[in-house]
């Protein structure tokens, strides 16, 4: 494998090694945070604060393995001397990645509610501009179309948005019944949505040739689904 292949298998290796482990921890803890609440069950009294804390550290990987992935499909669709708009764009692009780190640092030490809430809006369109790019591979862009709902991209960016809101809301949430419920749902919803992602992204991973066959590969018609005959 390339170099190039490697940074491809970037994005599925880390979510594979830190991103599902650690939701598996974070659901654990949020089930005994519950069940200690409701007074069903005596778990430890510090599982509260470690559901908390593995949260954050779970928004935090889940935004930067979204960043990563977008960054390496830009940056490794074309030369920079054949990068569609050029410096002025490749510019661009970089200021709106920095700019989206930047703001997502920012929501992890903002105390103030107004402040918190633009930060985690910030970042997400962050996310999503960078998600638009032309370079980054989308089924449909059509939410009543079939195709819509079986993409990873699109519900990458959900998780990405569910997973700002649990880290922007987190002091209002430990005090608010109602954004706590709110929470829950939130984060059941995210479960399912992590669910979708493992199978979306294990059958996109079938689809990525590694660099030195993807002139074979693209020379095949994917409708017909078929392939010209092996040179002799």
């Amino acid at each position: 494998m390339a170099l190039v292949d490697w940074l491809w298998i970037l994005h599925p290796v880390l979510a594979v090694v830190l991103i599902y482990p650690l939701t598996g921890i974070v659901i654990r803890l949020a089930m005994q945070t519950r069940s200690r609440r409701l007074k069903t069950a005596k778990p430890p009294p510090t599982v509260g604060r470690n559901h908390s804390d593995l949260g954050r550290w779970l928004a935090a990987a889940v935004v930067g393995l979204v960043i990563v992935a977008f960054t390496v499909v830009i940056a490794r669709h074309a030369p920079l001397d054949q990068f569609q708009g050029g410096f002025a764009r490749a510019g661009t692009l970089l200021l709106v990645l920095i700019g989206t780190l930047l703001s997502f640092g920012a929501l992890s030490i903002a105390t103030a509610p107004g402040l918190r809430l633009a930060f985690a809006l910030i970042t997400w369109a962050g996310v999503l501009g960078l998600g638009a790019q032309p370079e980054v591979w989308r089924l449909s862009d059509d939410p009543l179309s079939p195709a819509f709902w079986q993409f990873h991209y699109w519900s990458g960016v959900a998780v990405v948005g569910l997973m700002l809101f649990s880290l922007g809301a987190r002091p209002e949430i430990l005090r608010d019944l109602r954004l706590r419920r709110l929470h829950v749902t939130a984060n059941r919803l995210a479960v399912l949505v992590f669910v979708a992602q493992g199978v979306t992204g294990t059958r996109d991973l079938l689809e990525i040739p590694l660099s030195w066959q993807k002139p074979t590969i693209y020379a095949c018609n994917f409708e017909l689904r078929t392939c010209p005959p092996p040179a002799q």
